[in-house]
């Protein structure tokens, strides 16, 4: 169990070294200037971090993913599909209502919009479309259709929203379909599809067990947009405090605490659920549910150590560098961007999840580096335009219609394992580092070049660029398979052309 552990720990360091590289190095430079309890709070925060990716990771192949597949599996079985309806729509319910990602979203707009309203209605949505992807692999309809229907359901109620004058409103609104999808709700939905796809999925098992993260993004984008669309008046929003808190051990305590009874609730939730249907349904081996309980321990320590460290260091550093960088070099905020995008996304526990189920399932067709270059490029190119937009001030509405249009487009032209797999690896990118890292630091360069009072329309939405880019990179590197598979072929067919009957007999 240690040398495993140590494997993955090896695999978290890798990741979280460059983000942490970038700061140290940047406070070395005049482009912005942190303290040393900033630094020491920001490097202490690292170290931890690595030790909570390492431990979720390893509790998320012992536990979360088994889990999920034995449930999905399970009920698949059981051949009962009002019970299999039922138990994806409350799933999809209360576990997103205790995703920790979510809960740092809600803290961030408590001013804007009541906490638990938001989080309650982006449960519901998550719920009801969770239902529909296992309706999906059940009636093995196509995901670009599905997708294609929802999303131009999803831009009709944004006109609606935004002639009503709640524009603003908007770039919440997408953020919280990327937010959704985070540690804990990535593993086991994920885990969920592969066990139901395996046992009732047909021919395209493989494309059919990804989808399933692609379709509960929307669910909560389309919550929140009907609900803003019955907002009224204009609304304030107050800047959270950013800065490490002098009393920093009463803080870390509290924090401590709170952050672990999250957890617990979260996970509490998904065992409860598990044990129940191990009662009635799934009937496993003492053997395999001690596996499960051994790796559900890491994965709560490793969640408490993440989601701690994040918040405690990552936050304050977030939102200084941007307004550092912003009041003293606003020239180098794009670039510096698409850089600590790229790098950012290496340290997301949820996306090593998915990379390692998407190389799995593909038998390798689509490799782990493939995967992770093509999510670094696109998350780096995604915080650069939000950058620039929050530089040049327009609507969110300029990225998101032409790029979902482009994702959907690009679907009818790539196999249909890649537009899932890509629609999927948008919700992971999307994960409590972007939301506890990145956000911040939008929202510390918005408030130096455009004011506080555009930060709900400029800055949010950086979480929503997050999970757009990586639809349309990945399915890019379909596309690029695609055309290297006809140009082989093609090569093939021309040498056996000007082969001579010799040679083909010869051949033969």
């Amino acid at each position: 169990m240690l040398k495993v552990l140590s494997v993955k720990i090896k695999e978290a360091l890798i990741s979280v070294l460059p983000v942490t590289a970038i700061v140290f190095f940047l406070n070395l430079t005049p482009l912005v200037n942190f303290s040393g309890k900033e630094m020491g709070v920001f490097l202490i925060s690292s170290v931890f971090l690595i030790l909570g990716i390492g431990l979720f990771n390893l509790g998320a192949d012992m536990a979360m993913t088994p889990m999920g597949e034995y449930i999905g599996a399970g009920l698949a079985k059981s051949k009962k599909i009002w019970l299999l309806l039922a138990v994806g729509f409350a799933m999809g319910l209360l576990i997103t209502v205790a995703e920790p990602d979510l809960s740092v979203l809600a803290s961030q707009v408590k001013d804007v919009m009541n906490g638990t309203l938001l989080i309650v209605s982006v449960g519901i949505g998550v719920g009801i479309f969770l239902l529909l992807s296992v309706l999906k692999i059940l009636f093995r309809k196509p995901l670009s259709s599905l997708l294609i229907f929802f999303y131009m359901l999803l831009f009709a109620i944004t006109s609606l929203v935004v002639l009503n004058g709640n524009e603003f409103f908007l770039p919440l609104a997408f953020d919280s379909g990327g937010v959704t999808t985070g540690p804990i709700t990535v593993p086991f939905i994920m885990a969920l599809g592969v066990g139901i796809a395996l046992t009732l999925g047909g021919k395209n098992v493989s494309e059919n067990s990804f989808g399933l993260i692609a379709m509960c993004s929307i669910g909560p984008i389309l919550a929140v947009m009907i609900l803003g669309v019955f907002v009224r008046g204009d609304i304030a929003y107050q800047v959270p405090d950013y800065h490490i808190d002098n009393n920093l051990g009463s803080a870390l305590g509290k924090l401590i605490l709170s952050t672990a009874e999250e957890v617990l609730i979260a996970i509490g939730l998904i065992m409860a659920f598990f044990f129940l249907l191990q009662v009635f349904c799934l009937k496993l081996p003492k053997k395999k549910l001690g596996q499960i309980l051994v790796g559900i321990t890491y994965t709560v320590l490793g969640l408490v150590i993440f989601l701690t460290s994040v918040a405690v260091g990552f936050m304050p550093i977030g939102y200084k560098l941007g307004t550092e960088l912003a009041s003293n070099h606003p020239a180098l905020i794009v670039i510096f961007g698409f850089v600590i995008g790229m790098v950012v996304v290496l340290a997301e526990p949820a996306v090593h999840v998915l990379n390692k189920q998407v190389e799995e399932i593909t038998n390798g067709t689509v490799s782990k580096r493939s995967m992770m270059i093509a999510l670094s490029v696109g998350v780096g190119i995604s915080i650069a335009l939000s950058l620039l937009r929050i530089v040049l001030d327009f609507s969110i509405l300029y990225y998101v219609i032409p790029g979902y249009f482009i994702s959907l487009g690009l679907s009818f032209f790539v196999p249909g394992l890649y537009s899932a797999i890509a629609f999927d690896s948008g919700g992971v990118a999307s994960g409590p580092l972007t939301s506890s890292f990145i956000l911040p630091f939008a929202v510390g360069v918005c408030c130096v070049l455009q004011g506080e009072d555009k930060v709900m329309a400029d800055a949010f939405g950086v979480v929503a660029m997050v999970a757009m880019t990586p639809l349309i990179t990945i399915q890019l590197l379909g596309f690029r398979a695609v055309m290297s598979r006809r140009v082989r072929e093609k090569i093939a067919m021309h040498r056996i052309m000007k082969a001579d009957d010799e040679q083909i007999i010869r051949f033969l």
